[in-house]
Parts: structure tokens; C-alpha cells; sequence
């Protein structure tokens, strides 16, 4: 069993923003994209270098698991690489692999192309913005990749695959902690990038990499191409992020702890390049 990650109390900031209309007009400024865009530059420079002692302290970082390097700025920090012993990437090709660290919650997509996050419903469609796309994953499912802001912010390809060009899409940037969750659609509300990867294994597997409050890029590693699976995919940069995956029908057995835990409101801590769950057959 996979460790099981409960939802804690929220900063008293974030629960002003999000459960208070006094903090309405707040919340509208820093997730303006122009906000994370002046906090993004602060981070890719020399000055912000002093906060990196601070943050290691702050949330209990072992920077011993971490290649060591000098780094220039806090981004650099925040998008260090882990040792690649301490990340081993199931090759099997028949299981399906997580393509980060991150808190996992599942969900089935229905015939009407929705699923449910936080009480709220949404629709495929709305989360791409493309009605054609959103039909392919009818019945199939939608995977949340939580990263929080002291897990490893860079994301790798999930399956051997010829991929599609990235597409971006304009939005606001909320944070992704489970507050914004319960106030907002944040999923279809945020700037996010996504791009379809035609798997070797898995069919048409279309990931989103969903940008959050004071995240300074999604920083996509490649336009349309052929990559095979381990390979680096990307990374974000400073604050919290999420990786969403929508899988076909009947291309992937998920392991059902994700589902139960999602419907009792926690969330499964998982780490990139292991199992969490095995490619479809269909019994002859």
C-alpha cells in the first residue's frame, strides 16, 4: 500500500483569498499571469539566490539526493535534478509509470465525457478546448498529478510515443492546493499546455501540464517528435503544479488504491518512473 496523503489545514492566507469576498479583489491580482511573470523574473535572478538556505531549512529538503551544483538562482534550485539511481524508471512496457513526483488522485470519465474534482464537474471539452479531442476519452480516465512546491518539478514521458505539438492555452493562475480546488474550477480556469502523445502501449494518452499561482513557466523540453519513455519531458518552475493525464477506454488497468483513496478524499503519494497501474488486454 502506497503512503496516503490527507488534506490539512489550509494557510490562513489562502483561506482568506478563496472563502472570503474581502479577499476577492486579492485573489484577482495574484492570479493574474502578469504577477507570476514579475515573480518568474525575480526567480531566474542572482537576487534571488539568498532564499534557496532558507526554503532547505524551511521544509526539511535532503539536498544529498539532489546532483550537487551551484546554483545561480532560486528557479535553478527549484528545478534541480535528482540523482537518477534515487528515480528508476519501470522499463517493462506493459506497466504504466507515473511521470512525476507528485499526490495521485483518479477518476473514471463518463459516456458525457465529464468527471467530478472537488464537487465540481468537468468536461473534457472545456479542460482542452477541443470537442474532437475530448470524444477520443468517452469512458476512459482522467489522472491528477498534484505536485506541491517541495516535491521534484520535473516531468518525464510515461510511455514510448510519437507526440503532437504542444498548445497552449491562455488562463488566469490560481494555486492548486485543495482550497482553490473547492472555490474554483481551476483545472479549466488556469494557463495550461497540453499535447498528444501516441503510445506504444497505451493508445492516444493527452497530457496537460496545468500552471499555478506564481509559477514562472511550464517549460516544455520539445515540440512534435518521437521520445521514448524515462526521457525528460519537462519541467515547472517556482510554486505548486499538476499533471493531468486523460487515457482512451480500455487501455489502462489502474490500480485500484487510486480510486478508492480519491473517493475518500485523500490523495496517494507516488514518485516518477513507478508502477501505478498496467496496460489493457482484452481477453480473447
Amino acid at each position: 500500500m502506497r503512503e496516503i496523503h490527507k488534506e490539512g489545514t489550509p494557510p490562513k492566507s489562502l483561506r482568506f483569498m478563496y472563502r472570503s469576498k474581502w479577499g476577492l479583489p486579492l485573489l484577482r491580482i495574484l492570479s493574474g499571469r502578469f504577477v507570476s511573470k514579475l515573480v518568474g523574473k525575480y526567480m531566474d535572478g542572482r537576487l534571488s539566490k539568498h532564499r534557496i538556505k532558507k526554503y532547505v531549512k524551511k521544509n526539511g529538503i535532503d539536498m544529498s539526493e539532489y546532483i550537487e551544483e551551484d546554483y545561480k538562482s532560486f528557479n535553478a534550485f527549484f528545478t534541480r535534478r535528482i540523482k537518477p539511481e534515487l528515480r528508476p524508471f519501470d522499463m517493462n512496457p506493459h506497466s504504466f509509470i507515473s511521470p512525476c513526483d507528485s499526490k495521485v488522485s483518479a477518476y473514471r470519465i463518463t459516456p458525457h465525457s465529464t468527471f467530478e474534482i472537488k464537487g465540481y464537474v468537468y468536461n473534457t471539452q472545456t479542460l482542452l478546448r477541443s470537442a474532437e479531442l475530448a470524444a477520443k476519452y468517452e469512458g476512459g480516465l482522467c489522472i491528477v498529478f498534484r505536485l506541491a512546491v517541495t516535491d521534484y518539478h520535473r516531468y518525464f514521458y510515461l510511455d514510448n510515443c510519437e507526440k503532437e505539438d504542444n498548445v497552449f492555452i491562455k488562463g488566469r493562475l490560481h494555486t492548486v492546493q485543495p482550497v482553490a480546488l473547492d472555490a474554483r474550477k481551476v483545472f479549466a480556469e488556469n494557463c495550461r499546455e497540453y499535447t498528444v502523445m501516441h503510445t506504444e502501449n497505451f493508445g492516444d494518452v493527452t497530457q496537460v501540464e496545468v500552471g499555478a499561482m506564481m509559477v514562472g513557466r511550464i517549460s516544455n523540453n520539445h515540440g512534435k517528435g518521437s521520445f521514448s519513455r524515462g526521457e525528460e519531458k519537462g519541467k515547472f518552475e517556482f510554486g505548486g503544479s499538476t499533471i493531468v493525464l486523460l487515457i482512451e477506454k480500455d487501455k489502462l488497468e489502474l490500480d485500484e488504491e487510486f480510486f478508492a483513496n480519491t473517493q475518500d478524499g485523500n490523495e496517494t503519494v507516488v514518485k516518477c518512473g513507478e508502477r501505478i497501474g498496467q496496460k489493457k488486454t482484452t481477453k480473447q
